[in-house]
């Protein structure tokens, strides 16, 4: 079976080593093209395709997925099936192309969190599950039917970047299941609309630097998670004297409260803390604008308040 690989970031790496592993055979990946990085600006590959050209596979970085001369070259490939995982939205023309369609690998139990960024809005939530599901492309975002799902507990302390780990190896383990599966007629996909998860729909839109700023006057469980569903990219923030102030780890202690939500206490050696609603926010490690990442008492020794 010719497979096109679609990827672009360290979480598509993991699938993509899992499946060449598995010896399938990948006749080409796709993935975004090289863009500058930097304080010198020097072009950067994405990690998909640093891995690609370790392997000697043949990749595509087309700026436009409809683009003719792409698309041609997509078709002299002849591949059976397309795998895509952490890559943009594909026109019809791209999966609709091979015989046995487009699977998509996507960071949650759907139909939950479909949309961009269903790892960090699983935190920020307070769910203690997650997990990763295989499905067939159609055209609307994250709706096809589903092949394949994996649950994975999310631990209380767990941040975005600890459960980004763990569904980056279990997914990739589904994924190559689900290549199995296909190449041997074994699938049964599942309407998303039979499909039924506890709770209400929830969705995972793309975050923005607004969705990031801290709201003090919430209670602090919402406000740690936030924190850790935000860590440790894009990063929650706020305010520090004027400075913007990225919260990267921190932990929360419910208490009643004597201080106004959004003040800040420190002995200016060891800690450093915020109040919340119903609470406060210890800061443990942290980022000023301008400044590099590091501990709360690195950063306490060399601040003046």
């Amino acid at each position: 079976m010719r497979i096109i690989f679609m990827g672009t970031p360290e979480f598509a790496v993991a699938s993509l080593a899992a499946l060449i592993e598995e010896g399938k055979h990948i006749v080409a990946v796709v993935t975004a093209p090289d863009k500058p990085a930097g304080r010198g600006q020097r072009l950067h590959q994405s990690a998909v395709k640093q891995y690609a050209t370790t392997q000697g596979i043949p990749v595509l970085q087309p700026e436009k997925l409809r683009n003719t001369e792409f698309l041609a070259k997509l078709r002299l490939f002849a591949a059976d099936l397309q795998v895509v995982v952490a890559f943009r939205m594909l026109p019809e023309v791209v999966w609709d192309m091979p015989p046995l369609g487009t699977v998509n690998l996507h960071a949650s139990l759907l139909p939950q969190y479909r949309g961009a960024a269903p790892i960090n809005h699983a935190i920020i939530n307070g769910d203690t599950e997650s997990g990763v599901s295989t499905f067939l492309l159609r055209h609307e975002i994250d709706t096809g039917n589903i092949l394949f799902s994996e649950k994975v507990e999310i631990g209380p302390n767990d941040t975005a970047g600890d459960l980004h780990d763990k569904l980056m190896v279990v997914g990739a383990d589904l994924l190559v299941k689900t290549v199995k599966a296909i190449a041997e007629g074994k699938t049964n996909p599942i309407p998303q609309e039979r499909v039924v998860r506890d709770g209400e729909l929830k969705h995972a839109p793309k975050i923005f630097k607004e969705d990031c700023l801290i709201d003090w006057h919430k209670p602090v469980g919402q406000v740690y998670n936030l924190i850790r569903g935000l860590s440790p990219y894009p990063a929650a923030y706020t305010l520090l004297e004027g400075k913007t102030l990225k919260l990267i780890k921190a932990d929360m202690e419910v208490a009643t409260m004597q201080h106004a939500p959004g003040t800040f206490h420190t002995d200016g050696k060891s800690f450093l803390k915020f109040a919340c609603l119903d609470g406060y926010i210890n800061v443990q490690e942290l980022q000023l604008e301008g400044k590099r990442r590091m501990g709360v008492e690195e950063f306490l020794r060399g601040y003046r308040f």
